[in-house]
């Protein structure tokens, strides 16, 4: 494992703590930095170096525990009370399209917004596999699995600039395992999602070799001794680009800028909200961190072609009004700051923008004022990506438990984004382990309505 060692600092949510960067975690040995060097001619070729001018983005917000849509997005008002829940729809800047009460930021963006309100296809299972992959965790895998969205775009697309990684993962580790990224499956651990600490930036360390030493090529052949290489598995393929792009990293300070909010405009910065990074007791969920998707704004900038983060809690079997009612806030204010932040900037052609939960929640209140699982139907925000916005896709029925009208499978959804990246998956397929050609959207093509 390659560990980059920060020292202590006090960061945006006011804790104090080292940060710690990891890049890979083998178990088949260690890998030396001579022979990263040996191979950087390989790497290169494999990875070739794009032009930091503009490009297209990926910023996927993944929502733990199943969003209520219901509640959030496809309100029933005039359903029996059992049903409608106490929450208020309130009018927004596109006719016709209704959002919660507490989402006010969003319902004044709306017009920035497509809302998904019959999305379909996912199981009744706690996993964020759907969102990131399109395929169920618990369903049949080819070999070596399915790879997470931003897996399959660092393969596909590479580095815009080798100082910063294809995909970046902002989410915090969840002790729920499956609401984790799942991997790179089939494409190689070369493609895994580049995980820095959410705010490591400071003073980084290899081994005890600074920065400054990490020019000096003797001083990274003499701070390794040994040589050993792990390539008797498929999943080690393409490492010697990994480690071409581990080491372009250590020597620039491209991340340890984007990761940097103090470089923003303040005005900008209190925008977005501090958010919490307390868990909601009882949750095996995310924090609601608000200004990480500042954050992903400004690593997308600096040349990220995917950055993913999950937030919030919902699975509110119990409480979920109130539970709710403390949790849309943070969402309305980091995402609509998002939204407006991109448009204002230029960005809302290059960057897309996903949010998204496994599942919905049922029509019907339970005994313990929550709502149970529900994955017959479900919702998602889309922004950004030069989309059609202003619209809703999809009708569900008057009791918001089945689609009625244009329902959306989650494939639909990840075909519109890989297209906006410029990959067209109904033609592309990759290889799993075993030689066996994969498409990785099914059949689904972009949602014709978007693009």
């Amino acid at each position: 494992m390659l560990t980059i060692r920060g020292s202590p600092a006090r960061f945006c949510d006011r804790v104090s703590r080292r940060n710690f960067l990891a890049i890979g975690s083998l178990a088949l040995g260690s890998f030396s930095l001579a022979d990263l060097l040996r191979t950087e001619t390989l790497a290169a070729e494999a990875s070739p170096r794009k032009s930091p001018a503009r490009h297209k983005s990926v910023i996927m917000v993944f929502l733990p525990g199943g969003p209520s849509h219901i509640d959030i997005c496809d309100l029933k008002p005039a359903a029996p009370s059992e049903i409608r829940g106490p929450f208020r729809p309130i009018a927004t800047r596109v006719p016709g399209v209704e959002l919660c009460e507490h989402l006010p930021r969003l319902a004044a963006t709306a017009d920035k917004l497509a809302v998904v309100r019959a999305l379909v296809g996912g199981p009744d299972d706690h996993a964020c596999h759907m969102c990131l992959t399109g395929w169920a965790r618990q369903g049949p895998q080819p070999s070596g699995g399915w790879p997470t969205f931003g897996s399959v775009v660092s393969k596909l697309s590479g580095a815009v600039d080798p100082a910063v990684p294809p995909y970046v993962s902002l989410a915090a580790p969840m002790i729920h395992p499956p609401y984790n990224d799942p991997g790179p499956g089939f494409l190689g651990v070369a493609h895994s999602a580049f995980r820095p600490d959410e705010e490591g930036k400071a003073n980084m360390v290899l081994r005890g070799v600074t920065l400054d030493r990490l020019a000096d090529r003797k001083s990274l052949l003499t701070g390794f001794d040994r040589i050993e290489r792990a390539a008797a598995h498929r999943a080690f393929a393409g490492l010697d680009a990994f480690h071409a792009q581990a080491f372009e990293i250590l020597t620039s300070p491209k991340i340890r800028d984007a990761l940097d909010i103090s470089r923003e405009d303040p005005f900008v910065v209190a925008r977005y909200g501090p958010g919490t990074p307390e868990l909601i007791p009882a949750f095996n969920a995310a924090p609601r961190l608000t200004q990480q998707f500042l954050i992903a704004r400004r690593l997308v900038e600096a040349g990220a072609r995917v950055v993913t983060l999950a937030f919030g809690a919902y699975d509110w079997h119990e409480k979920n009004f109130a539970g709710l009612a403390g949790q849309l806030p943070y969402l309305d204010e980091g995402l609509s700051a998002l939204i407006e932040d991109l448009h204002e900037r230029g960005l809302a052609r290059d960057v897309a923008v996903c949010v998204w939960g496994e599942f919905g929640r049922s029509p019907r209140i339970n005994g313990a004022a929550g709502r149970d699982h529900w994955p017959a139907v479900s919702s998602a925000f889309l922004a950004g990506g030069g989309f059609r916005t202003g619209q809703a896709i999809g009708v569900t029925d008057r009791l918001g438990g089945a689609p009625k009208d244009r329902p959306v499978h989650f494939q639909e959804v990840l075909a519109t984004l890989y297209h906006h990246l410029g990959l067209d998956m109904g033609r592309t397929v990759l290889d799993d382990f075993s030689g066996r050609p994969q498409y990785l959207v099914g059949d689904h093509q972009p949602l014709p309505e978007l693009v």
